[in-house]
């Protein structure tokens, strides 16, 4: 479908008829071995596409179908995985629904030739959207006239960094340790035989000073990376810290991933500057004052018990903007249409399934007691707050109202969070 059936895939678009098309994405001709395809990924070792002294892998950098599907301005188009399943099936009904083509792009695992277990699928596709290997995406035409209005690319982690974070837990002698660290694509890359050439273990007695963090390296320069050796951390089979030197060709991959990244979130409007300082100011006294509100709600209300003490309520209010809001549900003001209300989360009933962390890390996060807190309400977009509390398995979520109501469906996602507040 990426090559020799494209012109057949671009006419049917160009046709404007209903026909909808689902393309498994393996990243390789399966049919045919493994042979390399233009759907591969730099770098990456298959038939056709040795790895020696000559060439390291594939050299050409992934076609991108959905852009070229976009291309044509007749056809909904939909990038996703089985690991994102909300995102999946949201798309598969838009695009069912459209009365135009549409263009179904599903990542999808071939173990043999990604050299991965038959299990790890959705695990593999799950590391693929995290390391921007493979972002979500979808374009609805129907939606307006410019790409920030058509391009939606809600659900991937991290939207507002080149690489979302992750958690490597290692052992440290007795105790065992964490760090907090981006997900690039050497990460991703690392876990599967078709990549597996690039990288080279080096022993905790080489470790010296000219190594770097290949998410630092890939911020320098090229004359600053002379004699320089990036490499990822990892763990070995004892849990414990271990350095993967990456090559040329594993860095190449890293900027190609990344600027890909670069390129979709100018597509989605998501490139534009930073806030003025005064629109930060004023977002922080409406949040100020939003507390205290319901620091007051809760001191003046009786209902089902004594009043707390005031001062024990208005310690709420003494919390940075960007701090964790686990406000209970009891604190809420209710919110007048078109009025602001700032999310909460009842943090104590929280079951730690994940699903909120999966849906949108800059928002919600886990405290020391691995219960979910609310961390950045301007994380994401009010969506992901609504899809969160919709997937939350102890229903502990709650949305509030959005603050930007500019986006055009925004009128649905209001009303799909009005019953979890």
């Amino acid at each position: 479908m990426y090559d020799i059936g494209l012109q057949n895939l671009s006419r049917l678009m160009m046709s404007g008829k209903p026909v909808k098309v689902l393309v498994v994405d393996t990243q390789v001709y399966s049919n045919t071995g493994g042979q390399a395809c233009t759907s591969g990924f730099l770098s990456q070792v298959s038939d056709m596409a040795q790895f020696g002294k000559a060439i390291r892998g594939k050299e050409e950098v992934r076609k991108e179908i959905g852009l070229l599907g976009m291309a044509h301005r007749t056809t909904y188009v939909l990038q996703s995985t089985i690991s994102n399943a909300s995102h999946m099936i949201e798309g598969f009904i838009e695009g069912l629904l459209t009365r135009r083509p549409a263009l179904f792009n599903l990542y999808t695992s071939c173990q043999p030739e990604h050299g991965i277990g038959d299990d790890m699928g959705e695990t593999q596709a799950r590391l693929a959207v995290e390391s921007r290997a493979y972002p979500l995406f979808r374009y609805d035409p129907d939606k307006g006239v410019t790409p920030a209005e058509c391009f939606d690319l809600s659900g991937n982690p991290g939207l507002d960094v080149d690489w979302p974070s992750y958690t490597l837990t290692y052992r440290d002698g007795a105790r065992e340790a964490t760090m907090e660290l981006p997900m690039t694509f050497a990460d991703f890359a690392m876990t599967e035989v078709r990549f597996r050439k690039h990288f080279r273990n080096a022993p905790r007695d080489t470790w010296n000073d000219k190594m770097v963090p290949l998410h630092e390296f890939l911020t320098f320069d090229e004359a600053d990376r002379d004699g320089l050796f990036p490499y990822i951390w990892s763990v070995d089979r004892k849990n414990q810290l271990s350095r993967l030197l990456v090559d040329e060709a594993m860095v190449q991959s890293c900027e190609d991933r990344r600027d890909f990244w670069t390129m979709l979130r100018a597509l989605a409007g998501l490139d534009r500057k930073e806030q003025p300082v005064n629109e930060i100011e004023s977002r922080a006294r409406e949040d100020v004052v939003a507390r205290i509100a319901r620091a007051l709600a809760q001191f003046a209300s009786a209902e089902g018990g004594p009043a707390v003490a005031l001062g024990d309520a208005l310690a709420t209010v003494d919390v940075p903007i960007d701090a964790a809001v686990d406000t209970p549900a009891e604190q809420a003001k209710p919110a007048a249409d078109g009025e602001y209300m700032a999310p909460w989360l009842d943090t104590d009933d929280c079951t730690a399934c994940d699903e909120c962390i999966k849906i949108n890390s800059a928002v919600f996060k886990y405290n020391d007691s691995k219960k979910a807190i609310i961390t950045n309400p301007d994380g994401g977009p009010y969506s992901d707050l609504v899809k969160a509390a919709e997937k939350c398995t102890a229903q502990v979520i709650h949305p509030g109202l959005p603050r930007d109501r500019s986006a055009s469906d925004i009128g649905k996602w209001v009303a799909r969070g009005e019953r979890f507040n």
